[in-house]
């Protein structure tokens, strides 16, 4: 396995100690909730360039817990918003009241909802060319206006540097004001601490974000969202893939963050 290879020269332009945070099993989980984090990219999009956001999980938490090198990665960005209901409950217990669940996909709508009017651009990294496909046609039928600067879906294989840098520089002639990258965790998160700097636009992790949009999977009811129960719901769409995970994510969790205090 590659070393990632960080970006050390990057340097942000908006102060993070100003960002409300609960350590959660060594990653800074943002102790925040929807309207502040619209309000926060809103107001400092044009600095965020560069930057990135951890969309962060149950998975994702213990995966950076048990994996220094990825800790680094999920701490390494302006935030880590707390995508599982799990961790915002956590945050609420240590004191952070105001902590809410603010996920990945509810994230892009809130965006797309005011992207025509603020003149946003968006550019979509990840998934397959027949997601690409749909996802265009939704976001453009669903939000008049939207500017899609660009879409691309990567190999599935290791990309060569020339092949790296070159698809970094087609991001870069776009101007996005948004990079969407859906790879799926840890591998999207590497690919954004990779290109720290590098890639122009507020680089934004979404996993299945893309797929959600696109019309692929459909989101938990309301009710099991506001429960912190979509990961029964996602189960259930799709147990042979994420039974192991959620058995080995979610009693590391609970045994670590809840009993422990990690």
């Amino acid at each position: 396995m590659n070393t990632l290879v960080y970006n050390k020269n990057y340097r942000r332009t908006v102060n993070k100690a100003e960002i409300p945070s609960c350590n959660i099993m060594g990653v800074n989980v943002a102790a925040i909730n929807m309207e502040w984090l619209l309000n926060y990219l809103n107001n400092n999009i044009s600095d965020l360039s560069g930057d990135y956001i951890c969309v962060s999980n149950v998975h994702t938490t213990v995966t950076a817990y048990e994996d220094e090198e990825y800790r680094k990665v999920q701490n390494g960005g302006i935030l880590a918003i707390p995508d599982g209901g799990p961790l915002s409950s956590v945050g609420q217990k240590r004191g952070f009241k105001s902590m809410k669940r603010t996920t990945g996909p509810s994230l892009m709508e809130e965006i797309f909802k005011i992207s025509a009017a603020k003149g946003y651009r968006h550019y979509f990294y990840g998934s397959t060319d027949e997601t690409l496909e749909k996802l265009y046609s939704a976001l453009t039928e669903t939000y008049p206006g939207i500017q899609i600067a660009g879409m691309y879906s990567p190999p599935f294989r290791p990309m060569t540097d020339d092949e790296d840098k070159a698809i970094g520089e087609r991001i870069n002639e776009t101007d996005p004001d948004f990079v969407w990258v859906g790879l799926g965790a840890p591998k999207q998160e590497k690919w954004m601490a990779a290109h720290q700097g590098r890639v122009k636009g507020l680089m934004v992790g979404v996993g299945a974000g893309f797929d959600y949009h696109a019309g692929n999977i459909e989101r938990a009811p309301e009710w099991m969202q506001k429960s912190n129960l979509e990961w029964v719901y996602r189960l259930l769409q799709d147990p042979k893939r994420l039974f192991g995970r959620y058995w080995h994510t979610n009693t590391r969790f609970i045994w670590n963050a809840v009993v422990r205090g990690k």
